[in-house]
């Protein structure tokens, strides 16, 4: 059943609905494939390869957020040189690939002009079905790039098509970008620490 499915009369009523569908949304990630997730980045990271992210509107967003915490935050206390380039960051290049060609090759273009074997993909499409996202998924898997997608609703092409899909079963589009916004935190936070000396976990925020 979808949220909301009825008018709700005040904030502090939706605000607990609302919170208990990001609850029910964060139970639903699949652990393995989290693990999996963590295991491409650590490994791009370690050997000094790209991180590319991409999406549209609130998951562009969180894929120029992905660029802070995965750059800055990762190589904090660690031995990793994380390098991440967000696709979705720049709108001089992606006017110009959308006015002179499609709006559909906007994350194509920039990926087949940058990615290199030994790169990654991160993906982020609440639906997975954008047009976009869905080309650039299907180069990199293509040309060996590793692809996470992180989904929801249904999981779209996308889901289908990625190595790995962490998927966020809801069907609220806030949810699903908050739940995603948080598993972007989750995977930064879990890889610096796993590479940090111990001493200094207690003494560093996170």
């Amino acid at each position: 059943m979808a949220f909301p499915d009825k008018k709700i009369p005040d904030i502090g009523s939706y605000a607990n609905g609302y919170f208990d569908q990001i609850k029910k949304a964060a139970a639903s990630i699949d652990h393995e494939q989290l693990s999996k997730a963590a295991e491409i980045l650590t490994g791009v990271y370690r050997a000094g390869g790209m991180v590319y992210s991409c999406g549209n509107g609130g998951s562009a967003a969180i894929a120029n957020h992905l660029v802070c915490d995965h750059c800055k935050l990762v190589r904090t206390d660690t031995n990793l040189a994380s390098r991440i380039y967000s696709l979705s960051s720049t709108i001089e290049i992606i006017t110009a690939i959308g006015n002179d060609f499609s709006y559909d090759e906007i994350f194509l273009y920039q990926l087949r002009s940058l990615a290199r074997p030994g790169d990654a993909l991160i993906s982020i499409s609440s639906s997975g079905n954008s047009e976009n996202i869905v080309r650039a998924v299907k180069w990199a898997k293509d040309n060996q790039i590793p692809v996470i997608a992180l989904t929801g609703f249904s999981g779209g092409r996308s889901a289908q098509l990625a190595d790995v899909n962490v998927h966020v079963a809801a069907d609220n589009y806030g949810v699903i970008e908050d739940v995603h916004q948080s598993i972007m935190h989750m995977l930064a936070q879990y890889i610096r620490q796993a590479h940090m000396e111990e001493h200094l976990i207690g003494e560093r925020n996170f």
